[in-house]
């Protein structure tokens, strides 16, 4: 049995477990269970809102399984403080122990059956706070998404994971901790799992020699011509539209779609500006490189160069 503070208020004692997972499916994940039996009502839960983070130690007091096809959006770190339960993932299956950490990826199946006395504290993270972390930290995370390797874990193996779950527990149940603490702490356990688990995430930092950024700026030259999207980048990069943005903002000070723009508008001022260059007409250049409202381009060409492309144009040939 592993002990850990309550993580807030009652919401169900000696409920259905039906009850208790139509609950669960609006708070904490989208699931179904089915009961191979049907034994007294002894369902638990508590359930706290905290930060970023839902904490939810829960009880179906009966042998139930729970299956979902995928969580989507959210990540689900689930430990086990008594009883045991069964997982099957991934082509394999384990008895989980008191003590065990079970990590499920938002695309990952799930297939659960608990023992009558099998109690989880389960602490819910979106998505999004992961990919926030790793902006934060200028880590690299995939565009298809941050994945942990590996489901299964022993909490003793991983080191001030125990003292920083019985902290927010502790914080959540208190009622004192305000809002930006809990914040703080939503970010802490994100960036302890990123730092402490096995996970698709480069954490290497991304220094002014980016090899991403330099990749990403030669695909941007040698295509200057023809559409360039921020999802084609950011698949050539292996990264998120986000993380992208992120990755320009740091390189460049400026937005992919900013810097495609002011490159096609350099290329066009050297072809302008360079006598041996054959140019029949401006506008047939500025429709060249993607420019379709002319009057536009004239006034983003003068603002980049202090006059008009005419004028470049007329000095130069």
């Amino acid at each position: 049995m592993i002990s850990l503070p309550d993580v807030g208020s009652t919401v169900f004692e000696h409920a259905d477990p039906h009850v208790v997972s139509d609950y669960v499916n609006q708070h904490v994940g989208v699931h179904c269970i089915r009961r191979p039996r049907r034994v007294a009502a002894q369902a638990s839960l508590r359930h706290r809102r905290f930060g970023q983070l839902d904490l939810c130690s829960l009880s179906y007091g009966d042998r139930v399984q729970v299956t979902s096809p995928a969580l989507e959006t959210i990540y689900h770190l689930q430990l086990l403080l008594s009883g045991h339960c069964l997982w099957r993932g991934r082509g394999q299956e384990h008895y989980f122990a008191p003590g065990e950490l079970l990590l499920i990826n938002p695309d990952d199946p799930v297939d659960l059956t608990y023992s009558e006395d099998c109690t989880k504290l389960i602490v819910k993270l979106p998505a999004t706070l992961l990919e926030q972390v790793c902006l934060d930290n200028h880590w690299r995370a995939p565009g298809q998404g941050i994945r942990f390797s590996t489901s299964r874990h022993e909490l003793r193996q991983l080191s001030g994971i125990d003292s920083l779950l019985a902290l927010i527990c502790q914080e959540a149940a208190s009622e004192k901790c305000q809002q930006p603490l809990q914040e703080q702490y939503s970010r802490i356990i994100a960036s302890k799992l990123l730092c402490t688990l096995a996970s698709n995430v480069c954490r290497e930092p991304q220094g002014e020699s980016c090899p991403s950024f330099g990749r990403i700026t030669d695909y941007i030259d040698e295509h200057l011509k023809k559409d360039i999207s921020v999802e084609q980048l950011a698949q050539l990069a292996n990264m998120s539209p986000r993380s992208l943005y992120a990755l320009f903002e740091r390189q460049a000070g400026t937005t992919p779609k900013s810097f495609i723009r002011q490159r096609r508008l350099e290329q066009i001022h050297h072809h302008l500006s360079d006598s041996a260059t054959r140019v029949r007409n401006i506008t047939e250049i500025a429709l060249d490189y993607g420019f379709m409202h002319l009057g536009r381009f004239s006034e983003s060409y003068k603002s980049a160069f202090g006059e008009l492309p005419s004028d470049t144009l007329r000095r130069h040939h």
